[in-house]
């Protein structure tokens, strides 16, 4: 099943689920040589395609070609073998925000053959101990700026980890830097193989242990080669912007893979909010944003005070479902085409999308080239199109969990099952219902809460919303929407009772809020995804 290695530390193999717990692959049409280094294809490579002198990474201020990536690359590669001897197989965990550094640091560390776990900036020790003991890290690259957690958490971890400092600004001051400079720009990449792990990513949002998905060399090639050619036909002119970060596969494949692997440029915030998205499209005319519906429908605001988002040929929707809304508003606003798409951690990246010149609102579109899906009961058995079921999927990347038992609960007769319910309709396209576990079940109806946000959203007072399932008990759970109005409306008991009405008139009576609270904000990741979690804990945003 598995090809030639290249790790002498064989850690990643050892710990692979049961062949008989892997999902089926569908690798048709992704052909690959058995000996593959991912970070040697998105740096070297496109210097020997003549894209050398090509912007690869803008931010800090400056820009840096393909040639200079390559160079600093390797670099780093040549100090993480060299000065702390590091084999290939090993793991490296990388702590920073969204900046070239952390891009380099994580090519580096793949051309040398590591196992590289990217980490957000905003976790804490407790949390990043966790990381470092499921993977057992043997060295963490961390930003200068963000040590303090990073040292507590290797000096409590059970694990001999070392850390090591980086400068994230453009200065190249700290103590990897200074090792990197004295080496020279040439370097021989480790000779990986297709079937070797370069990624360990974990799951956002898990409670307890932590679930480490595992990536290959040529799982970080594949979603280049689906997603981004097939549906944003990346080209070398193409400008990449967006607010995830690195650490998330979503931000990694948006902002990292698919513009190097097309010979374009990406520009990376290290705090990347509406204001600053916008202002980096005008300044450098991005082409491609990735983001979250709530950045979506500030940027449409921003527009009416006078924003150009002119140079933007598409936008990429996903980390949540788009609200019809926002889409229909986009589209009229921009002329320009807003993607939604569903990922997975465990499958990388997206695997439904719509496609330009083929998009509606509250759908999801169809599987990617070389993806299948379809729409199960409990028992795996198909339901018939237009029923709510659990989502399944099969294709070229899938499932395969870092020593854990919950693969079976993820993988099922060959296909991935993701958490989220959907629909399939009679022409194939798929729409999104709610996370399997988050369906409210109210005296006996299916609610999904999406559906009772876009109907909220079509309302002009409301500016945000988010509604979950609260138990009651008469019904035993009600749908409860938490509102944050526009400018110039005003909380009331007349407010909630237009608001109640107006979904009544919109979708299913049944489907109403019973209970509307309103709020100045609602709690979000970084990444600007609401977290429903949050409000179902009473934790303030």
């Amino acid at each position: 099943m598995l090809g030639p290695t290249g790790h002498q530390d064989t850690f990643a193999r050892d710990n692979l689920p049961p062949a008989d717990q892997w999902p089926e692959f569908k690798l048709e049409g992704f052909d690959y040589p058995e000996w593959l280094n991912a970070g040697v294809e998105l740096t070297d490579r496109m210097v020997e395609r003549g894209f050398g002198d090509n912007t690869a990474l803008i931010g800090n201020g400056r820009r840096r070609t393909y040639k200079e990536l390559t160079d600093w690359t390797n670099r780093i590669a040549l100090a993480l073998t060299e000065d702390y001897s590091l084999k290939p197989g090993n793991r490296v965990l990388i702590r920073s925000a969204n900046n070239p550094a952390m891009v380099a640091c994580w090519l580096a560390a793949t051309k040398a053959g590591l196992i590289v776990v990217n980490t957000m900036p905003m976790l804490r020790a407790g949390e990043l101990i966790k990381t470092i003991e499921k993977a057992e890290i043997q060295l963490c690259l961390c930003d200068t700026r963000l040590m303090d957690e990073m040292v507590a958490a290797a000096k409590d971890s059970k694990y001999p980890t070392l850390v090591v400092g980086f400068d994230g600004t453009a200065n190249h001051d700290a103590e990897l830097d200074r090792a990197a400079l004295s080496k020279p720009v040439r370097y021989e990449a480790v000779k990986t193989g297709r079937d070797d792990v370069a990624l360990l990513g974990f799951t956002s949002g898990s409670t307890g242990v932590p679930k480490a998905t595992m990536h290959f060399h040529r799982d970080l090639l594949i979603i280049a080669d689906a997603f981004a050619k097939e549906v944003l036909d990346v080209t070398p002119d193409d400008v990449f912007v967006g607010s995830p970060p690195l650490a998330f596969t979503f931000g990694l494949g948006g902002l990292a893979i698919f513009p190097l692997r097309f010979g374009a440029a990406a520009t990376l915030l290290e705090a990347a909010t509406p204001p600053k998205m916008i202002e980096i499209i005008e300044t450098y005319k991005a082409t491609i944003s990735f983001t979250a519906p709530t950045a979506y429908r500030a940027m449409l605001a921003a527009m009416d005070a006078g924003a150009d988002l002119s140079s933007l040929r598409v936008a990429v929707s996903a980390g949540e479902t788009l609200p019809g809304p926002v889409f229909e508003e986009w589209v009229r606003k921009t002329g320009k085409p807003i993607i939604d798409g569903i990922g997975a951690t465990e499958m990388l990246h997206i695997f439904i999308s719509n496609r330009i010149g083929d998009s509606k609102p509250a759908c999801t579109g169809k599987p990617l080239t070389g993806y299948e899906a379809i729409v199960v009961d409990e028992d795996m058995n198909e339901v018939p199109r237009g029923t709510v079921g659990r989502l399944a999927v099969k294709g070229p990347i899938g499932c395969r969990y870092l020593a854990d038992d919950r693969q079976k609960e993820y993988v099922r007769n060959g296909w991935n099952l993701t958490g989220d319910s959907f629909t399939q309709d009679e022409d194939g396209y798929f729409h999104f219902a709610a996370r399997s576990d988050d369906m409210i079940v109210s005296a006996g109806y299916n609610i999904a809460g999406p559906e009772v946000e876009a109907a909220l959203l079509k309302h002009d007072a409301v500016l945000e919303c988010a509604v979950i399932g609260v138990s009651d008990e008469a019904r035993g759970t009600i749908v409860e929407a938490h509102v944050v109005l526009t400018k110039g409306s005003e909380p009331s008991e007349l407010m909630v009772k237009i608001l109640q009405d107006h979904v009544k008139a919109v979708i299913a009576p049944y489907k109403y809020p019973r209970s509307i609270v309103f709020t100045e904000g609602l709690p979000k990741t970084e990444s600007g995804k609401i977290q429903r979690f949050r409000l179902k804990q009473n934790l303030p945003a």
